[in-house]
């Protein structure tokens, strides 16, 4: 059992609670909100370790009373049951449909539907389980673009829970080569592969960039999907026109409206054009295309003859 202690105050003194609480040794690591109720009075919460902690009490009453004085209103107790909050998150996180990708987790598979690309992942450790609107965004250009052309290779930098590449490997059936800066998501996305039923068209490995020699290896890659953030893919710019194939397709998204411009200027150095821009929740999910040049040189060096004209 979970101890909350709470008051109803005004707005100065809420805030002033706040900050005192936050200031507290004992205090400073304790969960705390502050909530406007509809008569314009704010509730102050702060939960308890234990049901029994009297240092947390004791600092509450010294705080309370360093701001409030000692004849006003005092704390209050009250016991929150005891509550799978793992799982009552979950509850909010209801499936999330992007073109034809259902993205849901392990709670809500009886809401898969026989027409999508069901994906389960789970909230974790990860980036993406397709509430946020860059992933929206993806999968949303990731869908569009399989239903124009086949895609043969794709690459998924920065992969996160691996999302993406599980949706490339569903709608694609092809070799997809995912990368992330962080081990943790490296592990979680080879989980979601094998959760997913792809981890046979999916390689994962951590790479802070596309320098080692399998980007190149396995190129060209006629879709590459990047949900980062602006900085990094402006750094990326002339790697990802190295390794995306002639007439390939570039997918961009961690971008604000703002960022648009600069994203534009960097891929259009490497000879890409954008073709399409999706504001998803306030997100920018940026599409471009691979021209053609007559001699495209590789990353390790290999060449191929191409036409001259854009696609």
């Amino acid at each position: 059992m979970t101890l909350v202690a709470q008051i109803l105050v005004n707005e100065a003194k809420a805030i002033a609670l706040v900050e005192a609480i936050e200031r507290e040794d004992v205090l400073a690591a304790l969960t705390v909100s502050r909530d406007e109720l509809a008569d314009r009075r704010w509730q102050v919460q702060v939960y308890l370790s234990g049901e029994h902690d009297k240092a947390e009490t004791a600092a509450l009453k010294r705080v309370s009373a360093s701001v409030l004085g000692k004849s006003a209103a005092k704390f209050s107790l009250a016991k929150l049951p005891d509550i799978d909050w793992v799982a009552k998150s979950l509850e909010g996180l209801k499936p999330v449909a992007a073109g034809r990708f259902l993205v849901h987790g392990g709670h809500d598979r009886d809401r898969r539907r026989a027409n999508a690309f069901n994906i389960e992942i789970e909230a974790g450790q990860a980036f993406g389980t397709g509430h946020h609107g860059t992933t929206a965004g993806c999968l949303a250009a990731i869908d569009r673009r399989a239903r124009s052309r086949p895609i043969g290779n794709a690459l998924d930098i920065g992969t996160g829970s691996g999302v993406l590449a599980i949706a490339i490997a569903k709608a694609a059936k092809a070799p997809v080569l995912a990368s992330d800066i962080d081990p943790i998501a490296v592990d979680i996305a080879r989980e979601n592969f094998r959760l997913n039923g792809v981890a046979r068209y999916v390689s994962v490995f951590t790479a802070a960039d596309l320098e080692q020699r399998i980007f190149a290896k396995r190129a060209p890659y006629d879709l590459v999907v990047a949900n980062i953030l602006a900085g990094p893919l402006m750094v990326l710019a002339p790697a990802i026109g190295r390794v995306a194939a002639p007439n390939g397709t570039i997918i961009l998204s961690g971008l604000l409206p703002n960022q648009r411009a600069r994203i534009i200027a960097a891929y259009r150095g490497g000879n890409m054009a954008l073709v399409d821009t999706e504001n998803v929740d306030g997100w920018l999910t940026l599409t471009f295309t691979r021209l053609y040049h007559r001699s495209l040189t590789m990353a390790d060096g290999r060449s191929s003859t191409t036409q001259a004209d854009a696609p």
